[in-house]
């Protein structure tokens, strides 16, 4: 089966048996737990667009490895139109769940991965790449949901892995078997973890020499023996737990996830061993796989932002302000910005270039410039969402509120806005608005923008490497006749 509707999805991650600490409670059946099943849902919606006529082409791909046809979000690019497709793919997806979908890391994760496992073959003569082809191959034929685990504790920010008071703070080796590894650490800020099948963990920066027990990569299922799985907090999670589709939640049907995961003395079968102290490989690794996810917020956080302009609009025209013209100039503005990320994201698609391996990669210089502006866009929509929404926004009376015969009528006649306009319908407006610039769809939005696939630092340096100061100072010399 090369193609899994939602609902198979949902059953498959079902029978995986997950556990994970949620609340301070371990917890199983993840999938029906309220806080999860918002995440589980955006996810199953990958699955069904690859079967809407809508979407179809969008989602669907013919693999490399098998000639079959696979759902996008496990293809491995084989053009830049393929690199196009994936960004206007997340789009859409942002689009329909208004949140993170969760499916990007791991895409991104594989990609970066194909072609440093082929060049490390080359160099040290391994036989990294197949394994990674034969890997591959069976998360494509069986659709699996695969998440990508790079960012390590990290400890001490000023001291290197090999330095730290605990080396445990960077996920390393701590033994090495006849038939595989053992390794111990953890990975933070794990975006879709319990909702994915495998996952792929790769070292978070370039090792150096005596780091080779930190210069690892390799592929696990998620319910492997050992590991240890830790929710993280959203702003107004608890929200989630007051009912299905209540109208505090703000959104009412998906939503996003955030896991820590701990490995303690987890093996690894050699065959799932993707880099085992080649120190050489691991910044590369680190800069092909945060190029692919810095060109992915070029799709996924302009089709939250969509949503954000769409609801904006929508509760200007319900205040009956939408005329006014400084209202209509924020909103153009909103637009201008959504669709300045979303033109680096396609740019540097576009400008995408064939690896050693065989698939494509982004241009570099755009990835980075287009996740920069990530960091500072998205915030500005938010600003101004929040201007065009009023006061409103943060001191709503709760849906309790709304159902009792008391406070309920006052709520109906003093919160009524536009003549014709819906009072309930308005409020759900105003707390779709809030979950996105300040409640659980914020972490996705606004704290992953700025710091998912590295920070603002992070970009800056290579675009610095990237720019080729060098060469337009020889251009400006040779247009001034300078030597």
């Amino acid at each position: 089966m090369a193609l899994k509707t939602g609902e198979e999805y949902i059953a498959s991650l079902k029978s995986l048996g997950l556990e994970a600490n949620v609340m301070g409670k371990k917890t199983q059946d993840l999938p029906d737990h309220p806080l999860v099943t918002p995440s589980v849902r955006a996810v199953a919606s990958t699955f069904d667009c690859a079967y809407r006529e809508e979407t179809r082409d969008l989602f669907r791909a013919e693999s490399s490895l098998s000639g079959e046809e696979i759902n996008r979000f496990t293809h491995l690019h084989q053009s830049p139109e393929d690199l196009v497709k994936k960004v206007m793919m997340q789009r859409h997806c942002g689009n329909i769940t208004a949140c993170c979908f969760q499916r990007c890391v791991g895409l991104d994760a594989a990609n970066a991965v194909f072609s440093v496992t082929y060049e490390c073959d080359q160099k040290h003569g391994t036989s990294y790449h197949q394994r990674f082809r034969e890997y591959w191959t069976r998360i494509q034929m069986d659709d699996l949901v695969v998440d990508g685990a790079m960012t390590d504790a990290k400890g001490d920010r000023g001291k290197r892995p090999k330095d730290q008071a605990d080396p445990d703070l960077f996920l390393r080796v701590v033994d090495q078997k006849r038939n595989g590894v053992v390794v111990r650490g953890a990975k933070l800020h794990q975006t879709g973890m319990i909702n994915s099948h495998e996952m792929i963990v790769m070292p978070t920066t370039n090792m150096v020499p005596g780091e080779e027990a930190w210069a690892t990569c390799f592929a696990i299922p998620t319910n492997t023996k050992g590991i240890k799985y830790i929710y993280g907090r959203q702003a107004s999670d608890t929200r989630k737990m007051e009912g299905a589709g209540r109208l505090d939640v703000g959104n009412p049907t998906f939503g996003g996830q955030e896991v820590m995961t701990v490995f303690e003395d987890v093996f690894v079968p050699e065959e799932r061993v993707f880099l085992n102290g080649e120190i050489d490989q691991s910044g590369k690794l680190v800069e092909r796989f945060a190029a692919y996810h810095r060109q992915s917020y070029g799709g996924c956080k302009v089709g939250v932002g969509d949503v954000l302009i769409g609801a904006t609009a929508l509760i200007a025209r319900m205040n009956g302000v939408e005329s006014a013209s400084h209202i209509r100039d924020k909103i153009v503005e909103m637009i201008h910005l959504n669709e300045t990320i979303f033109a680096c994201g396609i740019a540097c698609s576009a400008l995408g270039h064939q690896t050693k391996a065989g698939n494509y990669e982004v241009n570099l210089l755009l990835a980075n410039v287009c996740k920069l502006n990530v960091t500072r866009f998205p915030f500005e929509l938010a600003r101004l969402a929040t201007d065009i929404a009023g006061g409103l926004l943060g001191t709503m009376p709760s849906a309790k509120d709304m159902d009792d015969p008391v406070a309920g009528p006052y709520i109906k006649k003093y919160l009524a806005a536009a003549e014709g306009v819906d009072v309930l319908d308005r409020m759900k407006v105003l707390r779709l608005i809030e979950n996105i610039v300040a409640g659980a769809g914020a972490v996705a939005y606004l704290i992953e923008s700025v710091h998912g696939a590295g920070s603002p630092m992070a970009q800056r340096i290579m675009i610095g490497r990237q720019g080729e100061i060098e060469g337009k100072i020889n251009r400006v010399k040779g247009l001034l006749d300078i030597r």
